[in-house]
């Protein structure tokens, strides 16, 4: 069975963006680069592929499905890029969109814990959760595993990995690797 991954990029204090969706706070580095392009390279924009050294059609790694949420979905519109993660089959999950003008890209406006069980009953590789903290929060008991990317910094405010109710949740740690910038990825597993 496929399994439900968040993979994310976190501050100190827990905030994957600033208020406003800011990310270019977070220091990522030449080594950080390299190691997303030979182990996740999958999770850099198809539209931006280029610009990190990437081909277009550069096989997946680790994920073939991507599931986000409107405000992860929102700075590719913003720039005229509806298909953003072109090389997965995408879901955008959103009560308040309306519609998606782009086939590859498909728009589900109920159940997004119906979508993901249904996903993790499929053949491919293992699904994205790319964010936002609403979404993350809501499909708290489908996430099979998480790989966060730790960045050094202090955000103070924005936009957090979890925004939902109290739920302890265990995970276990599985693995870690740091970067000569102090940034550090973590791998945790439901425990």
């Amino acid at each position: 069975m496929r399994k439900l991954v968040y993979f994310v990029g976190l501050s100190l204090d827990g905030y994957i963006a600033g208020p406003n969706g800011e990310i270019d706070f977070y220091p990522i580095g030449d080594e950080m680069v390299d190691w997303l392009r030979a182990e996740y390279p999958e999770t850099l924009p198809t539209h931006a592929r280029p610009h990190f050294g990437l081909s277009v059609d550069a096989p997946n790694q680790k994920f073939d499905t991507l599931v986000m949420g409107r405000g992860t979905y929102d700075p590719a519109l913003a720039i005229g890029v509806t298909s953003p993660f072109g090389h997965m089959k995408q879901y955008v999950v959103s009560s308040t969109l309306g519609r998606i003008d782009d086939p590859a890209v498909e728009l589900v406006e109920r159940d997004p814990v119906g979508l993901v069980r249904e996903l993790k009953r499929q053949d491919g590789m293992d699904i994205w959760l790319a964010g936002g903290g609403k979404f993350a929060a809501a499909l708290l008991e489908e996430i099979d595993e998480l790989v966060i990317k730790s960045y050094p910094v202090v955000a103070g405010t924005g936009v957090p990995g979890f925004a939902g109710e109290f739920r302890p949740t265990l995970f276990r740690p599985t693995e870690r690797t740091e970067f000569g910038n102090g940034v550090q990825v973590s791998w945790f597993t439901r425990a």
